[in-house]
């Protein structure tokens, strides 16, 4: 074995082994997750939504991973939304897919146009884009009897939406990693919510995926989002872990502690005399 040769195969090796390792992680963050909220269950068909980014692309390959270990027998459906935007490469996923031999289905819909057309200049294209998508998702999941729909979303995206709905909304929400539609004919589960963007996207380059670049949202600078991205990457490089530490304050709320009466009776608190308080220390002890 010549030098050049054995080079080569010691970076294949390192690869290797950092791949296992990457999708270990991975593996366990989503099968924690699902766990934790049932987001599968027993006879489950599960819509898994690819837009070509990185964080799709891993959530179905972990599931498809999962899927032949699982106690549970559940099926996958892939699904993407053409949205016609110039230039999208129409053949990508029903090529990567076609080699999957998963079941899968393509809708064509022109949200583009509608986008283009609605939004005014300067402003994000991102509410509409995602109401749009969100309402042609949901009701081909209704057509295919899907009874899950899979969305892509991390932790960081929900400590993203955190500090969105805090800073711009005035509103103390996330996402949730399980949810019932408003118009409860679907529940949305976001598999990768214990996963961190970092570890996702190392496996993405890892995989070699053929990612799609979303090039509508990504023609728009300076977006809110991107603002806060940037903050909490910061954060974390001062202080490793901040994120993660935020995230578990999502998954511990303490209604009490807050400020909304509607979700903590505070009109009706009233203090109790010194016998109910000495009757209440006998009850404890």
């Amino acid at each position: 074995m010549t030098g050049i040769e054995s080079i080569k195969t010691k970076s294949e090796i390192d690869q290797a082994l950092k791949l296992n390792r990457c999708r270990k992680n991975l593996r366990r963050e989503v099968g924690k997750a699902i766990a934790d909220y049932t987001m599968i269950e027993e006879g489950d068909k599960v819509m898994v939504c690819l837009s070509g980014g990185k964080d799709s692309y891993v959530m179905l390959d972990i599931l498809m991973s999962l899927q032949k270990s699982a106690p549970i027998n559940f099926s996958l459906h892939a699904i993407n939304l053409d949205q016609k935007q110039p230039g999208f490469p129409e053949h990508v996923l029903p090529n990567y897919l076609s080699s999957l031999g998963i079941d899968y289905s393509i809708i064509e819909q022109d949200t583009y146009s509608i986008v283009m057309d609605k939004v005014e200049e300067g402003k994000t294209f991102c509410g509409l884009c995602s109401r749009l998508r969100r309402g042609i998702l949901y009701n081909k999941a209704v057509e295919l009897g899907a009874t899950k729909i899979a969305l892509g979303h991390h932790r960081d995206d929900i400590v993203e939406t955190l500090f969105l709905n805090m800073f711009y909304g005035g509103k103390l929400k996330a996402m949730p990693p399980k949810l019932l539609s408003d118009d409860k004919r679907n529940i949305v589960i976001r598999p990768l919510a214990y996963c961190k963007e970092r570890e996702i996207e190392r496996y993405a380059e890892l995989m070699d995926f053929p990612i799609i670049p979303c090039n509508l949202c990504g023609s728009q600078d300076n977006m809110q989002r991107q603002n806060i991205k940037a903050m909490l990457r910061g954060w974390d490089k001062e202080q490793p872990g901040r994120v993660e530490t935020i995230f578990r304050s999502i998954c511990n709320v303490q209604p009490s502690q807050l400020a909304d009466p509607s979700l903590f009776p505070f009109n009706s608190l009233r203090a109790g005399t010194a016998d109910e308080a000495k009757l209440s220390l006998v009850e404890l002890v």
